[in-house]
């Protein structure tokens, strides 16, 4: 299979279909980095800072163009 034929959010949902062939190997091994060096405390506070900094935008209208 072509790499560039495959459409990975779909096609790999439930695991790679490509193996070493996937382009995607450099953000897994970044994933896996990330996972294995920060603990689950720092983790649940990156996600809670996240939340914070969206809660605190402003909200965001869409106009729709034919009204």
């Amino acid at each position: 299979m072509n790499p560039e034929q495959v459409n990975c959010v779909v096609d790999c949902a439930n695991g790679c279909i490509l193996g070493d062939r996937c382009p995607n190997t450099e953000y897994k091994n970044e994933a896996s980095s990330f996972i294995k060096e920060t603990s689950l405390d720092q983790m649940l506070e990156i996600a809670e800072i996240a939340r914070q900094k969206k809660l605190s935008e402003p909200p965001k209208w869409v106009i729709p163009e034919e009204i």
